[in-house]
């Protein structure tokens, strides 16, 4: 690996600040919001043009007159939540009133952004101050963020790298302090893969956990949003701003968001998880390493009580993949379709995006209704397995991280991948059975590239998700103990 020198000078003790203890400070008045604002745009300005993570940065006139008025609503009192005063990037997937919305098209370069997300609306009102957006690959389409309009973001651990995707750029500024906590989406795999290899804590949720807005607000999607942390009581609290009913979207959860609020400490002695890894490796190629590292990550749980076996959901594996790439094409490919049809734009679509439109067309609607019958039979098997197990865990990847330069691995471990998104595949079984999933840091390889695991709970158990993680960082503080080498502080 090449070993990246460190800046020249260590970031302020502030960037170096979880969420709450940061929230903490500015409630407090220990420190202002102007002084906040000051410091990230300065930490920004030093680390980012080395990952190329943040993208459309707002003026600093503009975002240190946002947040002197949160230091003068602090000042009448007025608190506006957890985030108050926070500077925050959101996923260019996802619309921010006033700001470019390119969802990483060169269809979309010039195109801003007529209203807030639901989830924008929400982290506003809790007093995020909105200084740009993290970079994703074209609309989302594959675990590795580059795209024709920003670039290619560069994985913090080692620049030669991938950070993977879709929610690389916010994977990438939570990993070097850049921003307190992070949004992110997750379809394929979108918020756990970049979680794992940036070191760092993301949090696939339950369909209709938080709310977006869609074309098609009455059919379950496979694509969510969720929160991205560096460690798991952020990650819970982000969550519980993100989460909760909204009538725009009708299959959205009727509970209480403020249960993320609450502590997560539980006693996990006894718990029961089922590790799916070296089952699944019987149908799909892993990486050398990757499976000895995760089965390592294992004994943490077991230190604490938990009970691991080997087990899987009975049900033939590789018919998941199947069924998903029929339902990826009509949810995906639907999404894009208008854009296809004009020629001038189809020449600016990237080739995974034509594919995506083109596997669509090959579709009949009994072909679609069939896959959608198979994933309802895999989500009932999934259903059964809970009744046996507390948790599911399975690697959060099948490659470390690869090179920059290489658009998606043609091969693992000599077997070749027959499109751009099977070397994911350990990712999908999860996104098709509707559960939560949480990636945990792993740990590192002999190069010292990073891996996670996938912490999976029944559908609309994210506490679980949160319990059992909150238990295993505190016996691993991966996050502490490995931040990227880029900011000297090893």
């Amino acid at each position: 690996m090449t070993k990246q020198r460190a800046a020249s000078a260590k970031p302020s003790d502030l960037v170096l600040m979880n969420g709450i203890e940061l929230s903490r400070a500015i409630r407090s008045k220990q420190v202002s919001c102007v002084e906040v604002m000051n410091v990230y745009l300065d930490h920004i300005a030093q680390y980012n043009p080395r990952v190329n993570a943040i993208v459309a940065l707002q003026p600093r006139e503009g975002l240190l007159a946002q947040a002197k008025e949160r230091d003068e609503e602090l000042g009448r009192g007025e608190y506006r939540g957890w985030m108050h005063g926070f500077p925050h990037a959101v996923k260019d997937l996802t619309p921010v009133k006033g700001l470019p919305f390119t969802r990483g098209s060169p269809i979309f370069k010039d195109f801003v952004a007529p209203a807030d997300a639901i989830v924008v609306e929400r982290m506003k009102r809790a007093g995020a101050i909105i200084i740009g957006k993290t970079n994703t690959p074209e609309f989302g389409l594959g675990s590795q963020t580059y795209n024709d309009v920003f670039g290619t973001t560069l994985n913090p651990y080692d620049l030669t790298k991938t950070c993977g995707g879709s929610s690389g750029g916010a994977g990438v500024s939570l990993a070097l302090r850049m921003l307190p906590v992070a949004d992110g989406t997750d379809h394929g795999g979108s918020l756990r893969n970049p979680g794992a290899f940036n070191n760092v804590f993301g949090f696939r949720t339950s369909y209709g956990r938080v709310p977006a807005e869609a074309l098609d607000v009455f059919n379950s999607a496979m694509g969510v949003g969720g929160p991205m942390a560096r460690t798991v009581p952020d990650l819970a609290l982000l969550l519980s701003v993100q989460s909760g009913y909204d009538a725009r979207v009708p299959l959205s959860i009727h509970e209480d968001a403020a249960r993320f609020a609450e502590p997560l400490k539980r006693d996990v002695k006894g718990r029961r998880i089922a590790w799916g890894g070296d089952l699944f490796a019987r149908h799909m190629p892993f990486e050398p390493g990757v499976l000895e590292l995760c089965r390592k990550a294992l004994k943490s749980f077991e230190a604490f009580g938990c009970v691991v076996e080997e087990a899987v959901p009975d049900f033939p594996i590789e018919q998941v993949f199947k069924n998903w790439m029929v339902l990826r094409a009509w949810q995906a490919g639907g999404a894009i379709l208008d854009l296809y049809k004009d020629p001038a734009k189809r020449t600016l679509l990237k080739e995974e995006a034509r594919f995506e439109v083109e596997s669509l067309f090959k579709l009949g609607a009994a072909d679609i209704v069939a896959a959608a019958f198979a994933r309802t039979a895999w989500y009932q098997a999934v259903r059964k397995f809970f009744e046996r197990y507390d948790y599911f865990i399975l690697p959060s990847g099948q490659v470390f991280p690869f090179a920059a330069t290489t658009h998606w691995p043609s091969e693992i471990n000599g077997k070749t991948m027959d499109t751009y998104h099977r070397w994911m595949e350990v990712m999908i079984p999860v996104t098709m059975s509707g559960c939560p999933a949480l990636n945990v840091p792993a740990g590192f390889n002999d190069q010292e590239l990073p891996m996670g695991l996938q912490i999976v709970a029944a559908n609309h158990c994210e506490q679980s998700c949160l319990e059992l993680a909150c238990a295993y960082d505190e016996a691993t503080r991966w996050v502490e103990k490995r931040p990227p080498p880029l900011l000297g502080l090893g």
